[in-house]
């Protein structure tokens, strides 16, 4: 059964500001020259208080999102009444840029069974049993993690435990990794409970597949709603800046309302770096666009390799 939380909800994912260098566009603006462990903490809890104040009740992070997990531990245990907030991590990625942000490489991606061990108890000692959801964080047709039973009972195990598993997915063949993903069973059951994908305005080629993985009882949380900032500020193409204006909405809240306005749609996160990104990014919970305006959104979409490409050149800020 999914999670419980409401359909066509706004989350908040902790990707852009729990470390000094990430892919967003505009992020050396958002974040000035002071990226310190204790500032970019204090941020955090910021954009923490701000969007559980609007409602917002699932917070994704991961291993790999510097030092998340542990601004978030932070901010739970000093809001002990903070008890309905569901918390979504991922293993399978390494943080390894060292708190800097010109490191060779940031993150180094491994989905065997040994780094989910060491994964597991390292969120383990930071989330304990606030955890809800534990995922395989992108997951690819040719990742291993489709095929290694012995990890597959493993985390059927952290299942029975009453954390739900699930798995993202990113790159040009998203759909197959998702296809693939609900073929997997431990003792005939299914293994995963939600999907983790990147769908916009300019990459929808996973949007049957994930329609299916709805259908089939997973929860549907969607990243990357805007593009790593491809569809939001100066950066929007011009049919986006049209209905913002046509709507009176900012650009970020219109790229995310399309993706709300999807059937199989749970959970859309925000990437916001600011409090005022994630105000404006919740109005997109409230609005509606029209027919006319969606399919004029909808001349946006790029070939998905085109699109991951793109993505793969964005530079680390």
């Amino acid at each position: 059964m999914p999670l419980p939380l409401p359909e066509k909800s706004l989350g908040f994912g902790l990707a852009a500001v729990a470390r000094p260098g990430y892919i967003t566009l505009g992020r050396d603006e958002d974040l000035g020259e002071n990226r310190s462990v204790e500032t970019l903490r204090t941020r955090t809890h910021e954009l923490l208080d701000t969007a559980y104040a609007a409602g917002v009740r699932y917070v994704d992070t991961a291993r790999s999102y510097g030092r998340a997990e542990e601004f978030l531990a932070d901010w739970l245990t000093a809001r002990p009444e903070v008890d309905d907030v569901t918390v979504g991590s991922k293993w399978g990625y390494t943080y390894t840029a060292g708190w800097t942000t010109d490191a060779e490489r940031h993150e180094v991606k491994d989905h065997g069974l040994a780094t989910y061990e060491r994964q597991r108890a390292e969120t383990d000692a930071l989330l304990g049993d606030r955890l809800d959801l534990y995922q395989i964080h992108s997951v690819t047709p040719d990742s291993p993690a489709l095929t290694d039973k012995d990890l597959h009972a493993r985390l059927a195990e952290l299942a029975a435990t009453g954390v739900a598993v699930g798995f993202s997915t990113s790159g040009p063949a998203q759909a197959d990794a998702v296809r693939a993903a609900l073929a997997v069973t431990v003792d005939g059951a299914p293994l995963f409970r939600t999907v983790q994908s990147t769908y916009n305005a300019l990459e929808t080629s996973a949007g049957p597949a994930l329609a299916e993985a709805h259908d089939a009882g997973l929860t549907v949380i969607v990243k990357e709603g805007m593009a790593n900032g491809r569809l939001a500020g100066p950066h929007a193409p011009a049919a986006l800046r049209a209905v913002a204006e046509e709507t009176g909405l900012g650009r970020d809240a219109v790229a995310l309302a399309l993706v709300l306005r999807q059937p199989w749609a749970g959970v859309v996160l925000s990437g916001a770096a600011t409090v005022a990104q994630l105000r404006s990014n919740l109005t997109a919970a409230s609005a509606r666009l029209d027919d006319d305006q969606a399919a004029r959104l909808g001349t946006l979409a790029e070939d998905p390799r085109a699109y991951w490409d793109q993505r793969a050149r964005l530079p680390w800020h």
